[in-house]
């Protein structure tokens, strides 16, 4: 069985799709009900199997209560993928502080509480799956997006420790993936202005992570030739990486009066 948080939108939604086209079970995790209730309802017309459950994933306690529901309702889960996102953006020195905290709680915070849920379970199997949605602004962070991005560099180090510690401890039957895409059309950057990168689209990214699940692949980038940039990177100095970005024109574009969960 596969939980997938922020199904009711964008990413979330298309790789919830993607799994139940390879024939895995779904569990759906979003704040918002009708978007999520959707979601599960074409699942199940398409002849798969989706249930849904309203998550505040910013909310600890939610997430336990959800998690022990659940667990009586429909049993353990074998594949979680921790998508749910958000994103205000914006000058750093503009920023609310309400908003800086609700950014890491949802994109940073949210991940320990759901792996502290369904990780003893799969740590008792020896099997499982944990899925990380982080960006390419966890790998180089990008102006206006300050909070963002911390919030996404922390969530790639949470995995990257949590797979060294699995090692450790001798489950090796328990993968982790950590999938970096580049901007997506989700609703969370509304455009970008860039002369080379064009914005991916949610089912693009989805079918990446699924392959990513598959294949049992430590670190996914989306698009591909991501992963060679990064090679490179590491023999540039920061400066060079820094005149890249201002050549392609990479300026992300936000409405400042709204955000919405990935």
């Amino acid at each position: 069985m596969a939980l997938v948080t922020g199904a009711g939108h964008g990413i979330g939604k298309e790789i919830a799709f993607e799994l139940a086209r390879k024939g895995a079970k779904l569990v759906l995790w979003d704040i918002n009900k009708s978007n999520n209730d959707e979601t599960a309802s074409q699942i199940n017309i398409m002849g798969g199997s989706a249930t849904s459950y309203v998550v505040d994933v910013a909310n600890a306690d939610e997430i336990h209560r959800t998690a022990e529901q659940m667990r009586r309702e429909v049993g353990d889960v074998d594949i979680l993928v921790n998508n749910a996102g958000i994103l205000y953006g914006g000058e750093l020195l503009k920023l609310k502080e309400a908003h800086i905290r609700k950014t890491f709680d949802v994109n940073t915070l949210a991940h320990f509480w759901t792996v502290k849920e369904f990780l003893p379970a799969m740590i008792e199997k020896n099997c499982g799956h944990i899925v990380t949605i982080a960006s390419m602004v966890a790998k180089s962070g990008t102006a206006y997006m300050v909070d963002y991005s911390a919030s996404k560099y922390a969530v790639y180090g949470f995995t990257e420790a949590l797979s060294e510690e699995l090692m450790i401890l001798g489950k090796n039957g328990v993968k982790t993936t950590t999938v970096c895409p580049s901007f997506v059309s989700t609703g969370l950057v509304k455009q970008i202005r860039d002369k080379i990168t064009t914005l991916l689209t949610p089912d693009t990214v989805a079918v990446e992570v699924v392959k990513g699940i598959q294949y049992e692949e430590e670190h996914v980038y989306v698009p591909r030739i991501l992963h060679l940039g990064l090679k490179l990177q590491m023999f540039s100095p920061r400066k060079f990486e820094r005149w890249v970005k201002e050549f392609e024109g990479i300026v992300p574009q936000y409405d400042p009066n709204s955000s919405m969960f990935d």
